[in-house]
């Protein structure tokens, strides 16, 4: 049985989701606050599994109190949000200080899609009880390579829950002329321009949304939109991003398994294929669809993944060549680079 605490100021959308959450047999709502003081008491008293918590609250906000949750007493947190865009850019703070997940908060037109919303939220709540959360230690600046040489190699990398602060744990870690790095994360469509503006600040190389059309060019991290397109990678001699609107794939648009078989198909052996935190299967079958085509390919570990589920099956598929845990990862992909670079120097000198 999974306990949870529900934190809002709305009365409304406190009953709404302890409704919601009851519902499910697996869930026990133990309490509801009405703002951080409220809760931070409950907490101590009920001590439960999960927190689901406002962005908007009087007297400190949500952030504020994640952030002191984290650093305190790290427990798993769903965030109750808008999908505006100002929602958007403080959820993504959220989940980078350490909340699991997001869940987005119910309109007055809850009642049209109730069952797909209760879904939703009982299965976010569910997955963020078994989640691994850390303290939250705020980043120092990463002093990256300036001496490094990206040789031919182009990186895809795929994560879902946990990845935002996944990519900027190992984004932080490439230099300016990185190697083309593209990323599909599973993110509304709203939420991937924000993301991919807060990466840009955060990390050396440029980070932009992804379009239609791109070249793929050394020192460009390219993120995939999300919501309503696929991203994969075409071409032979020059590589580029195409958007494709197919169907969703495993029940995702964009999915990690359909950026991974087009860089398996257009990159062959001088890719690198990354899996990192996320609940689910996608990417996967894609992985193993690169190493299978010469890709080097590297997994998240259990202890760092948040949930331990795409890399998992990957995994176990036979997918992963090399499994590294999260804050070596980066590392790992430029000395892969690197090893490419001295092979061909090598073979040149032969």
């Amino acid at each position: 049985m999974r306990r949870v605490l529900i934190v809002d100021d709305s009365a409304t959308i406190r009953g709404l989701l302890s409704a919601i959450l009851s519902h499910d047999p697996e869930i026990e709502v133990v309490g509801s606050a009405p703002d951080a003081a409220v809760a931070r008491r409950m907490i101590k008293e009920l001590n439960p599994d999960v927190l689901t918590l406002d962005v908007e609250m009087p007297n400190m906000n949500g952030i504020e109190f994640l952030e002191k949750i984290m650093r305190l007493r790290p427990m798993p947190v769903v965030m109750v949000s808008t999908l505006t865009q100002k929602g958007a850019e403080v959820t993504l703070s959220a989940l980078e200080i350490g909340a699991v997940d997001y869940f987005a908060k119910p309109t007055e037109n809850v009642a049209a899609n109730l069952d797909e919303c209760s879904r939703e939220l009982c299965e976010k709540v569910k997955t963020a009880s078994h989640a691994r959360v850390r303290p939250y230690v705020r980043r120092d600046p990463v002093a990256t390579r300036i001496d490094f040489d990206p040789g031919q190699s182009i990186v895809a990398i795929g994560s879902s829950t946990g990845g935002v602060e996944a990519l900027i744990t190992v984004l932080s870690n490439f230099p300016e002329n990185c190697p083309p790095t593209v990323i599909t994360q599973h993110m509304p469509a709203n939420f991937t321009a924000s993301f991919a503006q807060r990466l840009d600040r955060l990390c050396k190389p440029s980070v932009s949304e992804a379009r239609d059309g791109d070249v793929l060019r050394v020192g460009k991290v390219y993120l995939a939109r999300g919501g309503d397109t696929h991203l994969e990678i075409v071409g032979s001699s020059t590589l580029r991003c195409r958007l494709n609107n197919m169907p969703a794939v495993g029940g995702h648009r964009p999915s990690v398994d359909v950026l991974f078989r087009s860089v398996a198909s257009a990159v062959r052996h001088n890719a690198i294929g990354v899996i990192l935190t996320g609940m689910g299967r996608d990417g996967a079958v894609g992985l193993m669809t690169m190493r299978q085509t010469g890709a080097a390919t590297i997994g998240q570990d259990e202890a760092t993944s948040i949930v331990y589920g795409m890399p998992r099956v990957a995994l176990e598929l036979g997918a992963v060549e090399k499994q590294l845990p999260l804050e070596q990862i980066g590392q790992g992909i430029l000395d892969l680079c690197e090893s490419r670079v001295q092979k061909v120097r090598h073979a040149i000198r032969l």
